[in-house]
């Protein structure tokens, strides 16, 4: 009987390896047989990968996952099923997954909008790696997963460790992925500078460890992706760290350092006010500006605001 079981399982996986792939660019439900009136297995989502194995009188006969996370084979109607030769394929669920993204953002939402737009962008840079909406399909993919674990694990109690190795890390396989298929994008560059959260302190403790070392860090991002969408949020990140020394150093009572802080902060600041202006990346520069007048009306950015 195992034997029998095992080649059953066996047989389907080989169907499977060498039938034709796709994914659902609707719900829909998985019935029993070709016909609705049939028991219903489940209901598959958006972006969920299938296994075409036949089709029947406006059926087809899928193996795939259901919402639950059980693999089922079943039929559902032959409407929906995004595949490699569908015409513009990639762009049909590139537009899903944009809807549901922003269906996930709307006040009242489709609930698990949010997951669906994470397997649709998915499924466009698996279904259609050569498709030129690949890079961004992966990394709008990765940033989904990773901004959904960062709430997790930056609601943990470890979060405000000092050391960021006692958190848990938030997973960058895809993160990785995106900078291993698509280097010198801006989606290899974005990807890179999502990663650096896996780096940052939880609380400083009021000691100058963790902003000096998160300084260097993001000044070292921008030196090796220069033209990055973040390169001047990475300044700014930078300059506000050595704005925070300042008072960290002045309360320990190494006037040198604070002011030495204090001229780094101010250089870094302009440099944003140069590269945000030349380019349309948010309002950077004018977070920059702010800075700078607080640096030299001696207002501290970091501890006590009140005097």
């Amino acid at each position: 009987m195992k034997k029998l079981v095992l080649f059953f399982f066996l047989a389907v996986s080989l169907a499977a390896a060498q039938a034709e792939r796709g994914a659902m660019q609707r719900e829909a439900y998985i019935y029993v047989a070709p016909d609705v009136k049939s028991q219903r297995l489940g209901k598959m989502l958006r972006g969920r990968e299938v296994v075409v194995i036949e089709t029947s009188r406006g059926f087809i006969k899928v193996l795939g996952e259901l919402d639950n996370d059980r693999n089922v084979s079943g039929w559902i109607l032959d409407k929906g099923i995004v595949r490699a030769n569908t015409p513009n394929g990639d762009k049909v669920l590139f537009g899903e997954a944009v809807d549901s993204e922003n269906e996930a953002s709307r006040r009242g939402g489709r609930r698990g909008a949010d997951r669906d737009a994470l397997r649709l962008y998915y499924r466009v840079y698996e279904l259609f790696p050569k498709s030129e909406l690949a890079g961004e399909a992966l990394w709008r993919a990765a940033d989904i997963r990773w901004q959904l674990e960062k709430v997790d694990v930056m609601s943990r109690k470890s979060a405000k460790e000092m050391d960021a190795r006692l958190r848990q890390e938030i997973t960058d396989d895809w993160m990785k992925e995106v900078q291993k298929k698509f280097p010198g994008t801006k989606w290899a560059d974005l990807a890179a500078y999502a990663r650096l959260d896996n780096k940052v302190c939880g609380e400083w403790q009021g000691l100058p460890k963790c902003p000096e070392n998160e300084s260097e860090m993001y000044e070292k991002y921008v030196k090796e992706h220069p033209n990055s969408p973040k390169a001047a949020e990475a300044l700014y990140n930078a300059a506000w760290r050595q704005a925070a020394l300042v008072e960290i150093y002045r309360e320990r009572g190494d006037t040198g350092k604070s002011e030495a802080a204090k001229s780094k902060a101010r250089a870094l600041a302009q440099q944003i006010i140069g590269l945000a202006m030349g380019a349309k990346e948010g309002d950077w520069a004018y977070r920059a500006q702010r800075l700078i007048y607080m640096l030299e009306q001696g207002i501290p950015t970091y501890g006590p605001a009140l005097e």
